[in-house]
């Protein structure tokens, strides 16, 4: 999708590949992909909306939409953006302007308990995103009201746009701190599935009163050697050398990629 349209934040998008198949694939988001508006359904937030092409792949995988609107990815006359908009079947929040996702979450949380509805809000954030002050004042809201169907994910992938967060935002003091927001805070391993599920599993009926923060230790550019780790990755496209070892590691063929019209000769 992403060579389709040069453009798209791959690196990004595969340090959370795993959080989200968990959630849609492992049965813990409850959704109707023949009926993405289904009252009951459970809400989910991809606040760090960069990550978006992963959530679409995921997406048009349940049937929400066809997969041959992935090609229209980020042009003109196609439905999904760069960025999630409300106009693409599954998507809830129009989101991507970092620090905003999980005010609207905790609004949607808030009036489930209102209007008496058991579905669960799941916010996705970066870690980088936890430094926006915003973050911070919802947070104190979603624990002064018992909001234990809000559930933050987030993606502790070390980096954020530019550089690495360093020991600034340590994935221990990270937990801390939302317990002294009055969180309940849970540290996995965020691309292992087997750590992830048995996790993630827990999030509905929950006998805690507090929401609950899972801080998913992951890799940033996951699954592609020269993209791990590497903040430039944050916003680059592979093209040439780049792009054949990218897909030999990830035991993709020319052939896998059927959105691309490009030579990779």
């Amino acid at each position: 999708m992403a060579l389709n349209a040069g453009s798209g934040h791959i690196a990004s998008a595969f340090s959370c590949v795993e959080i989200l198949v968990s959630l849609y694939h492992g049965g813990i988001l409850r959704v109707k992909p023949g009926n993405a508006a289904y009252r009951k359904r459970d809400r989910f937030v991809l606040s760090k909306g960069h990550a978006a092409i992963a959530l679409y792949a995921v997406l048009a995988d349940l049937g929400f939409f066809p997969n041959s609107r992935l090609d229209k990815f980020g042009k003109e006359g196609g439905h999904l953006g760069v960025h999630p908009e409300l106009n693409t079947p599954g998507i809830d929040v129009l989101s991507g302007s970092l620090g905003h996702g999980l005010s609207v979450g905790s609004g949607l949380a808030l009036g489930a308990r209102l209007d008496n509805e058991k579905y669960v809000t799941v916010v996705l954030l970066g870690d980088g995103e936890c430094q926006e002050g915003m973050i911070w004042e919802a947070a104190l809201f979603s624990s002064q009201h018992n909001l234990n169907n809000l559930i933050v994910v987030i993606d502790y992938n070390k980096l954020s746009a530019t550089d690495f967060l360093k020991k600034g935002l340590s994935a221990q003091a990270l937990s801390k701190k939302w317990e002294a927001f009055g969180w309940q805070s849970i540290i996995v391993e965020g691309n292992s599935f087997e750590k992830l599920l048995p996790v993630l599993r827990g999030v509905h009926g929950r006998s805690s009163s507090k929401p609950l923060a899972i801080i998913a230790v992951t890799t940033k550019g996951k699954g592609v050697s020269f993209m791990e780790n590497k903040p430039i990755w944050h916003y680059r496209i592979p093209s040439g050398n780049e792009l054949k070892i990218a897909l030999k590691e990830m035991f993709l063929t020319e052939k896998d990629v059927n959105y691309w019209k490009g030579d990779l000769s």
